[in-house]
């Protein structure tokens, strides 16, 4: 991203839920996503940026409550360690603007690919092909 948006920009450009989650960190509430059961064939790009993010070809059902994706295009996320609430997660930001995206889970077993992209729809835009 080419220019420098100020918080204060952000907070007009966004929703008040949007601003919550991609600025403020926040979550949106289990099962509350447009795009928890999406099935659409696309790209999912940030919300704030529209940074191409996930391909539709990596979404799965992971019954979390939010999309879920098991593989990035590459280069277009950042990782942070996150030790809210008690535990140590992968908080996952747009490489591009730093929005909050969600979090990063490995381990589980989902997939092949054994990462869990646990994504808020709030923070992502479906751009159908």
């Amino acid at each position: 991203m080419s220019e420098k948006i100020t918080e204060d920009e952000w907070r007009i450009r966004l929703t008040p839920a949007e601003f919550r989650v991609l600025r403020e960190h926040g979550t949106e509430p289990a099962w509350s996503g447009e795009y928890v059961d999406t099935k659409t064939a696309g790209t999912y790009a940030c919300r704030a940026c529209g940074t191409a993010l996930f391909s539709s070809e990596t979404k799965f059902d992971s019954h979390c409550g939010w999309p879920s994706f098991d593989e990035a295009l590459p280069g277009t996320i950042t990782y942070i360690e996150d030790r809210s609430f008690g535990m140590v997660r992968t908080e996952v930001r747009c490489a591009n603007c730093g929005s909050h995206l969600g979090h990063r889970f490995d381990g589980e077993k989902m997939t092949p690919k054994d990462a869990r992209y646990c994504i808020n729809s709030v923070s992502l835009r479906l751009e159908p092909s």
